[in-house]
């Protein structure tokens, strides 16, 4: 009898992850300096400051309005598409390619002092982006067994979040009078990513050769029951996607918040520019280091229990980035205060990484083989809605209390706390779990 066991490729999997490499990075260059681009725009019509604030807001979170309904499209499309270089590939080179071509535009524009032309071009750049988003990010579980997603993710993520340090660092040596810069070098790297990703993965190849474990991940789902295709899902496992799906949804309401006017804050508030890029990169690197663990992890406790340390560490972080602001305002010095800055900045890294890698998979485990793009449109949707809300909410809070900016991380800790509650209410199979942490290599395949 022959045997097969459950194995990660690793190579491949860092080569899937080339796509979130370009996604990251993207977003990192476009939410560091788009809200800068916008703000020095705004100054030309708008002297109060709170006004300006309020309008940024408004018009990031305009940007993704066609995010709300692009991803599940595209992500449901793609599971219906067949062509010879498979079901995803088509819309991820297309995509890539023209994000590389039209991104450094943003930057153009802004040289010409041309607020409309911002706004368009970052118009334009989130279509594109999010005609391959859901499926890039569905690659991965297609070509992966259920128990290794978890595994998988982790190295999709340290991929995705080279992008991000790259970016970071672009954001701190590259001021905004030299911003083209920045986004030249990211569409550079866009396409060689691209190119990669194209030149390493054969979509329907990997599928045909990976049929055996695929089906045996199926036996080890952690849904409640059984999911088949043409089927809705148990009344059970649709509680949990609602859970979920909410639970997605609050924490990044909470989490790009931050994201979002970081840059702003380091500016306005700690009086300091390039502490935006610092944050970047400290954060990213921590999550870096913390995605590979978090699969193992997983594998460990279970996904579940992962989510909830996650959340619980960034919800330290923002009560210590809220004493490090603090300290920092009132003694004017960031260089005596930004340990503490750097130590909370740490841990939301490395809850963020714990969550992302282990939620994702969370919410596949509930699709089919053929819903997985769908599923995945689910879970970027909701995370796009909160991206959509959180902008406007925190600009309409902070331009009707005094406090403004220095609001910031108290709404996100409220959010999280808040995401949290309802995550505690998702139901793991514990019977699939404890098979799990006894070793994913002890079943076979006959």
């Amino acid at each position: 009898m022959e045997t097969k066991e459950l194995k990660l490729n690793y190579k491949n999997t860092l080569f899937i992850g080339c796509a979130f490499f370009s996604i990251l990075m993207i977003w990192q260059v476009y939410n560091h300096y788009a809200p800068l681009f916008l703000g020095e725009l705004l100054k030309n019509t708008l002297e109060n400051e709170k006004e300006r604030l309020y309008i940024i807001g408004i018009i990031m979170a305009a940007d993704n309005f066609f995010a709300l309904f692009m991803l599940p499209i595209f992500g449901s499309l793609s599971d219906r598409t067949k062509t010879p270089i498979g079901k995803r590939m088509p819309y991820i080179v297309a995509g890539m390619f023209l994000a590389s071509v039209l991104f450094p535009l943003i930057a153009v524009m802004f040289i010409r002092d041309s607020l409309v032309g911002v706004i368009v071009m970052m118009g334009v750049i989130l279509i594109i982006m999010n005609v391959y988003r859901s499926p890039a990010v569905a690659l991965m579980p297609d070509l992966t067994p259920k128990p290794l997603r978890s595994k998988a993710n982790g190295i999709i993520n340290l991929t995705g979040y080279l992008g991000a340090i790259l970016a970071g660092g672009m954001a701190m040596f590259i001021k905004i009078d030299n911003a083209l810069v920045a986004f030249i070098i990211a569409s550079v790297l866009m396409l060689i990513a691209m190119i990669l990703l194209f030149f390493n993965i054969n979509e329907n190849k990997l599928l045909k050769e990976n049929e055996e474990a695929i089906k045996l991940g199926e036996e080890l789902s952690q849904s409640l029951d059984k999911i088949e295709e043409d089927k809705p899902l148990s009344k059970s496992d649709k509680r949990n996607f609602i859970i979920l799906i909410l639970s997605v949804f609050l924490w990044f309401v909470s989490f790009n918040a931050v994201e979002t006017f970081i840059s702003t804050y380091c500016k306005e508030i700690l009086q300091d520019e390039r502490f935006g890029g610092l944050v970047v990169i400290v954060m990213t690197i921590s999550s870096i280091l913390t995605f590979i663990p978090s699969g193992f992890l997983a594998n460990r406790i279970g996904r579940k229990r992962s989510v909830i340390i996650g959340l619980v560490s960034i919800i330290v972080g923002f009560i210590l980035a809220i004493i490090a602001s603090k300290l920092i305002i009132k003694s004017g010095l960031i260089t005596t205060n930004s340990l503490l800055m750097v130590l909370a900045i740490v841990l939301c890294g490395i809850g963020w990484a714990l969550v992302n890698v282990n939620s994702y998979p969370m919410l596949v485990e509930l699709s089919s083989r053929n819903t997985i793009g769908k599923y995945t449109g689910y879970y970027y949707t909701s995370s796009m809605v909160a991206q959509t809300v959180t902008p406007i909410l925190i600009g309409f809070i902070m331009f009707f209390r005094k406090e403004g900016l220095n609001l910031l991380f108290y709404y996100s800790l409220v959010m999280m706390i808040i995401a949290l509650t309802v995550f505690v209410l998702f139901k793991e199979n514990k019977k699939v779990v404890r098979q799990i942490q006894k070793g994913l290599e002890a079943f076979d395949v006959d």
